[in-house]
């Protein structure tokens, strides 16, 4: 227990603060049950695919600001090719749209190793070239979503032998997302491929000298965002029914969350678990100001000056950490 403690210390302690905020949520409308944790859920994930995305890059020494617009390109080309088609059709169009993401992130990733222009730059200028493809997709929100897709995250697992009512806290978005996150994480960050994404986060210069193919790594870095990034597509048009060509609030989101669940912006350390548990206590803290009838600009206004203060605060221990 002390060794797992010292290894997941900072992912216990969001554990806690979200234990923590879920009473206060309590408190603050006791009628909050197994129906309002499952919304919440649906309205996690296409964050906690965004955070994903985010997190891999990162790890890598990077950073993408084209995953928001990624998402939305995503969204609609999912939307619009199921619009009007058989259920059946939805079978080629997810591993179709998956792919498109996996291609995008590696031409993010070719473009900054072949030009060596900082990420920053690259990933804006892709941003701006995904927005403008998503409109030409679908130039309002619309499309529609396979049914058995929407399905996926509607409602809950019912687990055999579990006490009555156990198996409501247990909503098919937190499912899904466990899958999907396990089935890419796990093999990766137990593999070569995984070793050589946290080398090159740490110390480009010193992964070159031990062998690592840096700039393979680190275009596989962006693909593998990339794919996160159509999940959290996926998601957004399983959740909603349509497509949304307008990227949402997901990219500050993302670093915030990357950031709060002990990624270094610098790269080389950090994990998935604590992010995506920080998109969890983010998205309660909002639900709590909402429950406390405040002002949605107000609303706003925190939840974007916790965001700038989780980044800032982030950035500062990075420095910190350079000049030590």
């Amino acid at each position: 227990m002390s060794y797992f403690l010292r290894r997941q210390g900072w992912v216990f302690g969001l554990f806690v603060l979200f234990v923590a905020l879920f009473i206060v949520t309590r408190l603050i409308q006791p009628a909050y049950g197994s129906g309002d944790f499952g919304s919440l859920v649906r309205a996690v994930l296409p964050y906690a695919f965004a955070v994903a995305a985010q997190t891999v890059v990162v790890i890598a020494g990077g950073i993408d600001l084209s995953v928001a617009a990624m998402m939305a390109l995503t969204s609609v080309t999912a939307a619009s090719m199921m619009a009007g088609a058989s259920e059946e059709y939805a079978l080629f169009v997810v591993p179709f749209v998956l792919a498109i993401g996996l291609v995008l992130g590696a031409v993010n990733g070719m473009l900054i190793v072949v030009t060596r222009v900082p990420d920053i730059v690259v990933t804006l200028a892709t941003l701006f070239v995904l927005q403008g493809a998503a409109l030409l997709v679908l130039d309002a929100p619309g499309g529609a979503g396979a049914e058995w897709l929407k399905a996926l995250i509607s409602g809950t697992v019912p687990v055999p032998g579990l006490p009555d009512g156990i198996d409501a806290w247990l909503p098919k978005a937190l499912l899904l997302l466990i899958v999907c996150v396990c089935i890419i994480w796990i093999p990766l960050r137990r593999s070569r491929l995984g070793l050589s994404i946290y080398a090159i986060g740490s110390s480009e210069l010193a992964a070159f000298r031990s062998g690592v193919p840096v700039a393979r790594t680190r275009i596989i870095a962006y693909a593998l965002s990339g794919l996160f990034a159509a999940f959290g597509g996926l998601a957004l048009t399983m959740s909603t029914g349509i497509g949304a060509p307008i990227p949402g609030p997901y990219l500050l989101a993302s670093v915030a969350a990357v950031v709060l669940g002990g990624v270094a912006l610098g790269g080389g350390k950090g994990g998935l678990l604590g992010p995506i548990v920080a998109v969890f206590v983010l998205r309660l803290v909002r639900t709590d100001l909402t429950l406390l009838a405040i002002d949605p600009n107000v609303t706003a206004i925190i939840e974007g000056a916790i965001m700038v203060a989780v980044v800032m605060f982030g950035a500062f221990i990075t420095m910190r950490g350079r000049q030590s």
